[in-house]
């Protein structure tokens, strides 16, 4: 089935069930300040979704194009990754609901009508707790239990973790639909059912409160539902995306495949192409701010890549026309605005072509100097430089060192950017020392620093340079005491960071001279030892003796060996695909980021930290060796995803079960680990999760810490024993259950007293009561509390109560239904002038709205302000 068909037969099946077929929402959406670009389908139907303004339909369908740069790195790395998308969806807003979405989902997806999928290639997921929409999938659609996973909040809840971690607002589980491939491929996610039926309000426990109506809102990725009716390996194989790779492979002669040496480059141009030329059609030109920015990144990269092959001209205009002739069946209009595109796209090319040539021979030194150290990273410094001087885009630094496998000091990078200097002194050195002239001085005399630190903690050396005020010095006396500068002698027991492990720390001495090292850089060959000196004056040619603080680094070496056997429990526990994809060694301490698709169970966790302990208490033997990369190769060592590696490689072995390449400090034996504990697992990338652990020290104090605090809270809750703490504390939740029950009675009754004294002394305007009164001792509960009972007794009201709580202002602003409606009164407008008098800001619905503010001596100003913005409506309407 070709795109176009799919596109049109969605639509159609949809408007069979009733639903409206709304056109796609321009790319900038109009009047919402709060997305870039149209990301979802559900972004035009706000206004529906949140009950606002007239509902003119309650069924709709559409083809939404949609952007999105949050995965732009794995755009054609991956089989399904994109920036410009076209997202199916049906929606209903207080219509249908969890049934007839689940059930015509699937009669589109298997009736031979329709699309006519096998549905046992065909498998679910719904939230952990929706029996709901589980029993649906079996008892009406007839799935066995094994083809319906249940996955948690933070996989089928929208937002994401919603439940546990906000925001708060209209939200709901998911149910997800999988397509498996019969060649026996991974499984593709083809549909997401989002039934937004909760509000949240505060955090866990009992804050879903369900919503009075109920909404649908469904995405079918088009690109990928069509790959899988095609048969293709990846979206950019279907019929409309491959016609853009196959232009693209010709206009930078090279030819076109999926698995061809280009096809990664030509892939990443057919999807930034198709990305630029739909926006500059809408309107959004190449810029240095906001929507425009994305657009000038998205042609830059795309340019980049045709760069990189060899196409050093402007080519990237030539594919407007294409992209347009595969996209006008949808977007008709597109066609009219092919040669206005090229041209603003041919402009943007040349631009970028004088930007290139002017800086990648720079660029090009500092990739030579990565390689010759084997450092990984391109410093932040030298990509703040790059951009400032040279006019190259962070983005684009990273695509171009990434061609190179190498990563860029971004953060670094983000602190420069803003002048955010360390008060260390190490960014004073390093913005300017990595990149110009005084380390290729030193080298020119003195050659590279010697590394010793694998063998020895303390080493007599000479110092060959001394660098302060980002000049060569002879001796520091010249700067004075205090100041930051970086010693370089000719060997070293201190490690310079690299490899995700920190720089050492400790003292470069001799008689009557301290100098402190904060910490240890590299520069290709060179090892920058940067601090403070504190007494004496060192000079070039000074013998010195070099010493690391030993203790720090017996912590860094537990570290990095208990490193390795996580990433050997990673792939235990979970599989091959744990692969690394960062990580960060210090004191006792690591951080490993790592290739998994969604959080991991606490079984899966507790199985790794037994997995790493037991290799711990096993003692192996940790061996290094200097070997080509063919032996390593051959020994099955593990070379990380994205590093390019020299042709002599060091390895280090762990017993019989862990061998990676690695440039790091160790240990002799696992055992000197002593202990491992996980501290914390979490997100931070698509695809990418991050476990932090504690190893020696660090973690005997982590387990002494919980003990203490078990025993602490076991004296709290008066309890003899930890082990009665679970006990003890639902005997205390019960308790608490029962006196909240109690206390609501008893606050009804004491609201209700209240609310009538209210009413009685209420201002009524065009027959409606205006109340605006200060509620002390309240929270926001009982505020709603009060506003429900005020509209329920005067019949037509308008509220706006005020307290403090913890020391601010709560306002909360109801409106009668038939004042809105008849006199358009809005408890939005309401709260929102009167939080502007307590300093503050806040909104909602027309009916329910509320804020917050900081100066609690101006709560009868806000109520003033409420009562007037009430009585201008009210009385404009009499």
């Amino acid at each position: 089935m070709k795109t176009d068909e799919l596109r049109e037969k969605y639509l159609a099946f949809f408007e069979s069930k009733g639903c409206v077929r709304r056109p796609s929402d321009v790319l900038v959406p109009k009047g919402d300040k709060t997305v870039l670009f149209t990301p979802a389908g559900m972004n035009q139907f706000k206004s529906q979704f949140l009950g606002i303004g007239p509902l003119e339909f309650t069924r709709a369908t559409t083809c939404q194009k949609c952007l999105r740069t949050g995965d732009i790195s794995n755009v054609g790395l991956t089989a399904y990754h994109h920036t410009f998308f076209e997202m199916l969806g049906n929606f209903s807003f207080g219509d249908y609901f969890k049934e007839e979405a689940v059930l015509w989902a699937w009669e589109f997806l298997t009736r031979k009508e329709w699309l006519g999928l096998d549905p046992d290639r065909l498998t679910v997921t719904v939230y952990l707790d929706d029996d709901e929409a589980f029993g649906i999938w079996e008892n009406q659609v007839g799935l066995s239990r094994d083809r319906i996973r249940r996955d948690d909040e933070h996989e089928n809840f929208w937002p994401a973790g919603a439940p546990s971690e906000g925001p708060d607002g209209v939200c709901g589980p998911c149910s997800e639909i999988y397509y498996h491939p019969p060649t026996g491929g991974k499984e593709v996610e083809i549909w997401n059912l989002v039934f937004t039926q909760f509000n949240r309000v505060g955090p866990p426990p009992d804050n879903l409160r369900p919503l009075p109506k109920k909404n649908i809102d469904t995405g079918m990725g088009l690109e990928r539902t069509a790959a899988v009716l095609q048969g293709v390996e990846s979206n950019f194989e279907i019929d409309t995306l491959k016609q853009v790779c196959l232009a693209a492979g010709e206009a930078v002669g090279v030819p076109y495949a999926f698995a061809s040496e280009h096809g990664r480059a030509l892939r990443r141009i057919a999807d930034h192409v198709r990305a630029v030329a739909m926006c500059v059609h809408e309107g959004v030109v190449p810029d240095n701010v906001k929507q425009g920015y994305i657009v000038r990144l998205l042609l830059r990269r795309a340019m980049l890549e045709g760069y990189l092959i060899g196409k050093h001209e402007p080519f990237l205009y030539s594919l407007v026309g294409t992209v347009f002739d595969v996209m006008k069946a949808a977007y008709p209009d597109v066609a009219g605005s092919t040669e206005s595109v090229a041209t603003t796209v041919r402009e943007e090319e040349e631009h970028f072509l004088g930007i290139v040539d002017r800086g990648l021979a720079k660029f090009d030194r500092i990739v030579e100097r990565c390689r010759k150290s084997g450092e990984a990273r391109i410093t932040g410094e030298d990509a703040f430089e790059l951009h400032t001087q040279d006019g190259f885009l962070i983005e684009m630094t990273e695509a171009m060192a990434a061609r190179h496998n190498l990563a860029v000091d971004a953060d670094r990078f983000r602190q420069l950017l803003d002048v955010h200097r360390e008060k260390s002194g190490a960014g004073v050195f390093l913005d300017a020392v990595m990149a110009e002239g005084p380390l290729d001085a030193i080298r020119k005399t003195s050659g590279g620093t010697q590394f010793l630190g694998y063998e020895v903690t303390t080493v007599d050396a000479k110092v060959v340079g001394i660098i302060a005020e980002k000049q060569l010095v002879e001796s520091v006396d010249e700067i004075g005491e205090g100041h930051p500068i970086a010693v370089l002698l000719d060997r070293t027991p201190f490690y310079g960071e690299a490899g995700g492990q920190v720089g050492d720390v400790g003292v470069i001495s001799e008689e009557g001279v301290l100098f402190q090292v904060l910490d240890t850089q590299r520069d290709d060959d060179l090892l920058l030892h940067i601090g403070h000196l504190r007494r004496g004056t060192l000079s070039v040619g000074d013998t010195v003796r070099a010493v690391i603080d030993a203790d720090r680094r017996a912590g860094i070496r537990r570290a990095h060996s208990a490193t390795h056997l996580l990433h050997h429990a990673l792939e235990q526990t979970l599989g091959p695909h744990a692969m690394q994809r960062g990580s960060k060694v210090e004191n006792d301490a690591l951080r490993f980021d790592f290739s998994h698709k969604g959080p991991l169970t606490p079984e899966e966790r507790l199985h790794i930290e037994d997995l790493i302990n037991a290799r711990i208490a096993e003692g192996a033997p940790v061996s290094t060796v200097v070997v080509d990369q063919k032996t390593a190769k051959e020994r099955g060592a593990k070379m990380l995803f994205g590093e390019k590696y020299p042709d002599r490689v060091r390895m280090v072995t762990m017993g019989e079960f862990s061998v990676e390449l690695c440039g790091g400090t160790h240990l002799s034996n696992t055992g000197q680990v002593g202990l491992c504990r996980l501290i914390a697992e979490e997100p931070v990338a698509k695809g990418v999760r991050r476990i932090v652990a504690y190893t020696g020290h660090r973690a005997l104090e982590r387990v002494r810490e919980t003990e203490s605090l078990l025993a602490d809270v076991a004296r709290a809750l008066r309890v003899s024993q930890p082990q009665e703490l679970v006990r003890r504390a639902e005997q205390l939740h019960d308790e608490i259950q029962t006196l909240k029950r109690e206390l609501s009675q008893f606050t009804k009754a004491s609201v209700g007293e209240t609310v009538e004294t209210f009413l009685s002394e209420a201002e009524t305007v065009s027959g409606a009561k205006i109340v605006c009164r200060r509620v002390d001792g309240a929270d926001r509960d009982m505020l709603r509390e009060f506003a429900d009972q005020l509209r329920s007794r005067a019949g037509s009201a308008a509220v706006l109560l005020a307290t403090e709580i913890d020391g601010k202002v709560a306002l909360l602003a109801a409106v009668s239904k038939d004042l809105i409606s008849s006199k358009g009164v809005k408890a939005g407008d309401c709260v929102r002038e009167a939080a502007k008098a307590v300093g503050g800001g806040g909104g909602g619905r027309p009916d329910l709205a509320e804020a917050g503010g900081k100066d609690v001596a101006k709560i009868d100003d806000a109520l003033a302000a409420g009562a007037a913005v009430y009585r201008k409506a009210l009385g404009a309407a009499g």
